[in-house]
Order: C-alpha cells, then sequence, then structure tokens
C-alpha cells in the first residue's frame, strides 16, 4: 500500500537525532520482535469498533466485551441497526458506554450511507466518522490498511517519548509530530506498539525516587525511567 509523504510540514531534526532514535528503535525490536496490535479483530470495521471502545479502557477488557459484541453485530449494516439500549447494555463494562454505543452506530450508519458499508482509507474520511479521532484513525490505517500515516500517541507512548528524549511536548499533535520527523515512515505504526510493548512491560508510569533502574536494564534499553539525554 502506498504511503503519503507527510515529513513536508515535521519539525527539522538533526542527523545525530535520527541516529539516536535508529539506535532506539533497533533495541526496542530486540526485545520487542513481533510488535502489534493488542487489540482483536478480523477486519477494518471491528479494529475500528473496538478501537472506539478502548478510549479510557484497558485492551484486555476490549477484547472479551467485542467477542459477543462481534457475534450478534458482526458489520457495518448490522450495527447500524442495532438498538441504542441493547449496544449500550453490550458495551458497559467498556465505560462511558452511552457516548461510545452512539458513537458506533452513528459511524457505522455513515459507513453504510457514504461509504458502502467499507471503513474508508484515508485520515480525512476516518476523521468525519463519529468517535474517531486521529489516534482512532492512526490505529485502523497502521494496521488494518498498512498505511502509515502517522503514530499512534497513547499515554505510553506521550510518557516515553519524553523519557526518551524524543520530545520535550505534553501536546499529542506536537508529540506525534516529533516522532514523525525522527523515525522513517515506514516504522510509524510498530513505533507505537514498540512503546506500548516497553510501557507496560518495563517503563511505568510510576518509579521509585530516585528512578528505579533494574526493570528497564533488564530489558536493555538506555533509559532511565525519567529521563534520557544526549
Amino acid at each position: 500500500m502506498k504511503t503519503s509523504d507527510n515529513r513536508n510540514k515535521l519539525p527539522r531534526k538533526t542527523a545525530e537525532q535520527r541516529k539516536r532514535a535508529a539506535e532506539l528503535l533497533a533495541e526496542l525490536y530486540e526485545y520487542y520482535p513481533n510488535p502489534h496490535c493488542a487489540l482483536n479483530f478480523t477486519n477494518p470495521f471491528e479494529l475500528l469498533v473496538a478501537t472506539i471502545l478502548s478510549a479510557q479502557c484497558t485492551d484486555v477488557r476490549v477484547n472479551i466485551v467485542t467477542e459477543d459484541l462481534f457475534r450478534i453485530w458482526p458489520t457495518p449494516q448490522a450495527m447500524a441497526k442495532a438498538p441504542l439500549p441493547e449496544l449500550e447494555e453490550a458495551i458497559r463494562t467498556t465505560g462511558f458506554y452511552r457516548n461510545k454505543a452512539l458513537a458506533i452506530r452513528e459511524a457505522s450508519r455513515k459507513i453504510v450511507d457514504e461509504h458502502g458499508g467499507e471503513v474508508p482509507r484515508t485520515m480525512d474520511e476516518l476523521l468525519s466518522l463519529r468517535g474517531a479521532a486521529r489516534k482512532t484513525a492512526n490505529v485502523v490505517l497502521g494496521n488494518a490498511f498498512g498505511i502509515n500515516d502517522g503514530v499512534v500517541v497513547d499515554t505510553h507512548v506521550k510518557r516515553l517519548a519524553n523519557r526518551f528524549g524524543l520530545t520535550r511536548h505534553q501536546d499529542p499533535v506536537k508529540i506525534e509530530r516529533d516522532l514523525m520527523a525522527l523515525f522513517p515512515q515506514g516504522e510509524w505504526t510498530n513505533l507505537s506498539h514498540l512503546f506500548i510493548a516497553h510501557g507496560r512491560a518495563a517503563c511505568k508510569a510510576r518509579f521509585s525516587t530516585p528512578p528505579d533502574h533494574s526493570v528497564c536494564e533488564k530489558y536493555g534499553i538506555r533509559c532511565t525511567c525519567n529521563k534520557l539525554r544526549p
């Protein structure tokens, strides 16, 4: 799948910064050689729904919920006709279930009415769907279609991008732009999976004072758990 070149308007990075990013990427691949999406899905529509449900919810819980959800409403056509109270009850345990149920049903209706029942393959079209922000669109494009249009910035990616010294921003959009400027476009989807894997296994949100480096050292990552500067 041909990807668009999004580097034109990105922040400028030095050769040394890109070299250091490449070294970090290689180390992450060494310890997490098979990066992948933790959400279970068999087609783009399932991934879209699962990603909407994943907001403020664990992937484990989403996978439990979607196992039954997709058995009841397996297609956009079926989901578009789902009775809202029944849909809400089916996804209740994911949290914010009223908003999520409405978003899923309205997104399904738009997919049916405007896209012939197929999940669209462009950022702009995905962003027009209810419940699909840029993070969701990046997940779907990268994992369902193999289109590296951007980097998914979740809480793990945000935390590690700062700890690794790859950005000084807290705004997800600015963090994404820094990461896109540092890493090859073909790695953007896997990059988020690698950061998430390391964030869950080693560089967790809480750490001791001073930071405990032993976990990150175990995984061979040059991370101080607080910050990593050249």
